[in-house]
């Protein structure tokens, strides 16, 4: 039986998103799309520089789900800090695992007949833990695969909002009133300004706007603050993009502008009906997650068995997304929406196998 969605309009965004991540990492990562691109090139150029910001609506997005979680009505609840940002590590890092564990795999396995820029460097056990503590861009460690910097940075936002709300419940009830002008303020202080430092991006106050943004989205739906939730988003993104314009951040206030409207309309709930786009955004996160591997996969077979052919290889990059959202479904439901899979069992043996087998072959192939 299909799952229903509880917010069809959040995961039909998020499947929109993590669509436009993988053909945004088919359109980077060639030669397939070094093909189609000769006949295309304004496609493939607007899918590597524009795709990519679907990222943003991500933050906004969990920006409001966390807002829903801990503050919902502008107040922080009262929740302890350390077994919220443990649930939330142990959710990100399971099937982040097994996707690096399957890219790793895969690279190895491609690497002695397939040589482009795309791959990377064969990873080292400093390289996996500092992964699987999701601190590789901290320490300025090679990532393993796309977009795992998105899922470090995803789990900064949240361990620091969450810490910030435990500390704002300790003040007085005078100061737990103020908590969201605090994330009002915390958001310009990223818009505003470190925002538009890229010497700042490995850390979640570069990306706390777009986070802030969606929290002040969520507490606009809320009939005492519709209209000042509202107008503070706009206000914020406006001077934001005035101050320097950034196509990033007038994504995130559209996501940020769209879902307060759509939520004071009624329409998350109610709209679209589940469907293909709803069954990918409950997905989209396994989606996200396994695709590279993927990717680089078909693209050493296709550069391989067919090197030309602009149809072919347009074909490739098609066969390429499906795989993924089949591989994406498989995680999901096997690893994402299950409990205890980190453990004494045949799930973590074959991941601890897929690492083993991935190092044993690059240094086989070094």
């Amino acid at each position: 039986m299909q799952k229903t969605s509880r917010l069809p309009f959040i995961d039909a965004m998020k499947g929109i998103g993590c669509i436009a991540i993988v053909l945004h990492h088919l359109a980077i990562y060639g030669p397939m799309s070094e093909v189609v691109g000769q006949v295309a090139p304004n496609i493939i150029e607007a899918l590597i520089l524009y795709a990519r910001l679907a990222v943003q609506m991500f933050f906004v997005l969990a920006g409001f789900m966390v807002a829903s979680q801990i503050a919902p009505e502008g107040h922080p609840v009262a929740k302890a800090p350390a077994p919220l940002i443990w649930k939330r590590y142990k959710r990100l890092i399971t099937p982040f695992l097994f996707a690096v564990a399957s890219a790793t795999l895969i690279t190895a396995l491609v690497r002695p007949w397939f040589v482009h820029d795309s791959l990377s460097d064969a990873p080292s056990i400093s390289q996996l833990i500092a992964h699987a503590l999701l601190m590789h861009d901290l320490l300025d460690i090679q990532a393993l695969s796309a977009g795992v910097w998105f899922v470090a940075i995803d789990f900064q936002l949240f361990a620091a909002t969450i810490l910030l709300t435990a500390l704002m419940h300790r003040t007085t009830e005078k100061w737990r009133v103020a908590f969201p002008l605090l994330i009002v303020l915390l958001a310009a202080l990223s818009l505003l300004f470190i925002n538009r430092w890229s010497a700042y991006e490995n850390y979640a106050p570069y990306f706390f706007g777009a986070y802030g943004l969606g929290m002040l989205s969520y507490w606009s739906t809320r009939p005492a603050r519709a209209t000042v939730g509202l107008i503070t988003i706009c206000l914020l993104g406006a001077v934001a993009l005035a101050l320097d314009f950034r196509n990033a951040i007038t994504v995130a206030l559209a996501t940020a502008v769209l879902v307060s409207i759509a939520s004071q309309k009624h329409w998350l709930e109610r709209w679209p009906k589940p469907g293909v786009l709803t069954w990918l955004g409950q997905r989209s996160y396994s989606i996200f997650l396994i695709h590279y591997g993927i990717c680089i996969g078909f693209n050493a077979i296709w550069h391989k068995l067919f090197p030309t052919g602009v149809l072919i290889n347009l074909l490739g990059i098609l066969a390429a997304v499906i795989t993924s959202i089949a591989a994406g479904a498989l995680l999901y439901h096997y690893v994402e929406s299950q409990q205890g899979v980190i453990g004494r069992n045949a799930k973590t043996s074959l991941l601890i196998t897929a690492v083993i087998a991935a190092l044993a072959i690059e240094s086989v192939t070094w």
